[in-house]
């Protein structure tokens, strides 16, 4: 019975929430339908990704985890794109950032480090992140501050934006080949050899090729109801009177950021905290050096190039999620403190958006 009830709830929550959308029920109860059926279904992509990372080895399994959870936001974003939505575009892309260093690195963290005292991961892959990270931030200081100073005019902005854009793909491209091939060893996890032992305790429950197909379909779920529930955010920030900046920042950058959120923390409660830090730590690159460029490009063949200037705001953000996160995985080792320390970061920057 147990065994059926959770597949059982997964396919209804995602069946109440397709009907309630294409019913066109009351748009706050699309809302809840759809924000109840995210959390099923990123619980579902966390075991597929789980099941995949016993196959595939820690760090592929947190590379394919981050990839598979950002396609559902890089879906939401070209939706957004193409309504002329480039500020609440600009303002998911923060809070995707901020939300997988701050909220879901903290919270895999501090819930890793309730069951182990201490956990241990490779420093080398967490300082060469971390020096990643502070790349995005320069290259998105650069911009901002050429445009805001007068150095450049709006249309040089664009083209200086579109030659960023091409810069940080390559560069993302450059850290796959090192990270994934030429140093795959060097960035090996130091708890490989404890995790392999405890994969033979627990065996995943499904095959090689079923964990794959689960997770290209829950992936696809991910992308249906997370654009159900972005088209009743206009609706729902307008009943509750909230802002356009704090909705793209963080309702639009959680929901999107949900299977990553389950799969990070089960991970690390299982002490496979180096696949946790590659989720999100990958998760949060990927969206800099690949997602936010592939946009640039994408507005840029809509026929209106969206440029990659931030507001301070959002620069600020987003520097200090760097700087708290980098500073806290920078030795290689985590506890349930460090985990607090970025979900308070969290909460003070909700709070100011909030209020924004």
């Amino acid at each position: 019975m147990k065994k059926w009830l959770s597949p059982a709830l997964l396919i209804i929550a995602f069946l109440l929430a397709a009907i309630a959308h294409y019913a066109h029920w009351n748009p706050i109860l699309q809302f809840v339908i759809a924000a109840i059926a995210v959390i099923f279904v990123a619980g579902f992509l966390g075991r597929a990704t789980e099941s995949v990372a016993h196959y595939a080895g820690q760090r592929l399994g947190g590379f394919l985890n981050a990839t598979f959870g950002n396609a559902a936001e890089l879906i939401i974003a070209i939706f957004l794109i193409k309504e002329g939505l480039y500020d609440m575009v600009k303002a998911s892309l923060t809070g995707s950032i901020i939300g997988n260093l701050l909220l879901v690195l903290g919270a895999s963290l501090f819930a890793g480090g309730m069951k182990y005292k201490v956990q241990n991961y490779n420093v080398s892959l967490a300082g060469l992140s971390g020096s990643l990270m502070i790349v995005a931030v320069i290259s998105l200081f650069v911009p901002a501050v050429f445009l805001n100073t007068h150095s450049i005019t709006e249309g040089e902005a664009d083209t200086l934006s579109l030659v960023v854009a091409g810069i940080l793909i390559l560069a993302y491209l450059a850290w796959l080949l090192f990270s994934m091939i030429t140093h795959k060893d060097y960035l090996s996890d130091v708890t490989d050899n404890e995790d392999q032992q405890l994969a033979h305790e627990h065996e995943p429950a499904w095959s090689r090729g079923r964990s794959i197909l689960y997770l290209v379909l829950a992936t696809v779920m991910v992308a249906f109801v997370s654009e159900w529930l972005v088209d009743t955010l206009e609706v729902f920030t307008t009943r509750f009177g909230l802002s356009e900046l704090f909705v793209g920042a963080f309702l639009v950058a959680i929901i999107g950021n949900a299977a990553e959120h389950s799969a990070a923390i089960m991970l690390a409660m299982k002490n496979k905290i180096g696949a946790s830090v590659e989720i999100a730590v990958g998760s949060s690159l990927q969206i800099a050096l690949f997602v936010a460029p592939v946009l640039i490009f994408v507005s840029y063949f809509t026929g209106d190039t969206m440029d990659i200037v931030f507001s301070t705001i959002e620069l600020v953000a987003i520097a200090v999620s760097v700087f708290i996160a980098k500073s806290i995985t920078q030795d290689g080792s985590t506890n349930w403190y460090e985990g607090l320390m970025l979900l308070v970061v969290y909460a003070m920057l909700g709070v100011s958006f909030f209020l924004v």
